[in-house]
């Protein structure tokens, strides 16, 4: 393989465990945009093996891919536009989550087309001005209200805007919003089975949010919600699931002096090995990534040398190095430049590092 992805699992079955030491909610592992990069059925499987009860996807199709693979714990997709496949999602068994009168409509006519009540989460805008209902709040309630025997109310929920920033009050204020709408839910009769508010940053930072459930995603697989906020992984007891490595495609030696990539934006301050590694920004790598990121090989970190280009890139391998085609190197990961180190040097956050790696680059499963 010129590329590949580790993805340990038995990390994920611990930072479960580690969360699951922290509250007495039940977890919803979130294995949305193929788990975060790091396979969706393997992800899933380990996870309800690890003690999760429900998943968590934002599109249908993934939900759909869930159900097809045999997968029978409950599944929310809560990102489901008008005319999706709401058929497929109640003959499936798929919870869906609704935030407008529109959509709700539109669900009930399907559902009774099909013969089948669908199970509900009615998402509150509370703060995120993302989605849930916000303007329509009091036709939303009056139609759930003349309707409650067209659904199965399962439960409500929102999402948090800055729980990743500890110190905020917003998260509070967000926690208040929701109570307001969810006392008025049940003054008209609507008792939701399960509330959940928090996601990673929510469970770590505000146990006051954890009501029935969590909503497990960054965290799962290892990473921090903010590094500079919240501290790194291990500051939170949590270990990074993937590690990726590639192939050297070619080594040789170049002199001070020299530019290097598309444009010639760097110069090579002093005689060096280079490795040209057989990975780009079509497998993932971001383009705009400083030096302050590149691989590692034998111990050594090689920082990456000009422009990320679309299926590899160069590093400076050190004028001492061994290094020959052929030979892996970790671009990053375990043993290798951290994905924070990578997403701070493309100006950009953990979580778009690992849910970019292109399906082009083979999961292997630890």
């Amino acid at each position: 393989m010129r590329a590949l992805v580790e993805v340990n699992l038995d990390a994920i079955e611990a930072n479960i465990a580690h969360i699951k030491s922290k509250t007495g909610a039940a977890i919803l592992a979130v294995v949305k945009a193929d788990a975060y990069g790091h396979g969706l059925i393997p992800v899933a499987t380990r996870a309800i093996e690890s003690g999760a009860t429900w998943l968590g996807v934002a599109l249908l199709e993934e939900a759909i891919t869930l159900r097809e693979s045999g997968i029978e714990v409950p599944v929310i997709a809560w990102l489901t536009p008008p005319h999706d496949d709401f058929e497929s999602a109640l003959r499936l068994n798929i919870d869906l989550s609704v935030s407008s009168v529109q959509l709700f409509e539109e669900v009930l006519a399907v559902a009774a087309q099909v013969g089948i009540k669908p199970q509900l989460h009615f998402e509150i805008d509370t703060g995120m001005r993302r989605g849930g209902v916000l303007s329509e709040w009091e036709e939303f309630v009056n139609y759930a209200t003349l309707h409650k025997n067209e659904y199965i109310f399962v439960g409500t929920w929102t999402h948090f805007a800055r729980a990743d920033e500890p110190q905020s009050d917003f998260t509070a204020k967000q926690q208040r919003e929701f109570d307001v709408k969810l006392a008025e839910l049940v003054q008209a009769g609507l008792q939701p089975q399960i509330v959940h508010l928090s996601n990673s940053a929510g469970t770590l930072a505000h146990p006051s949010a954890h009501r029935q459930m969590v909503r497990l995603g960054i965290a799962m697989y290892g990473l921090s919600p903010d590094v500079n906020a919240m501290g790194d992984s291990a500051s939170l007891g949590v270990t990074p699931a993937m590690t990726v490595k590639a192939q050297l495609h070619l080594v040789k030696r170049a002199q001070a002096g020299d530019a290097v990539g598309y444009g010639g934006t760097e110069l090579l301050k002093h005689d060096t090995v280079l490795g040209v590694v057989t990975m780009g920004y079509s497998d993932g790598l971001p383009r705009g990534t400083t030096n302050s990121a590149g691989v590692v090989f034998d111990g050594y970190f090689a920082p990456l040398v000009g422009r990320i280009s679309m299926d590899q890139c160069v590093v400076d391998l050190g004028p001492d190095s061994k290094a020959q085609a052929g030979d892996y190197v970790i671009v990053m990961g375990n043993g290798g430049y951290s994905i924070d180190q990578w997403a701070k040097a493309a100006n950009t956050i953990n979580y778009e590092i690992v849910t970019r790696i292109a399906s082009r680059v083979p999961r292997v499963y630890l």
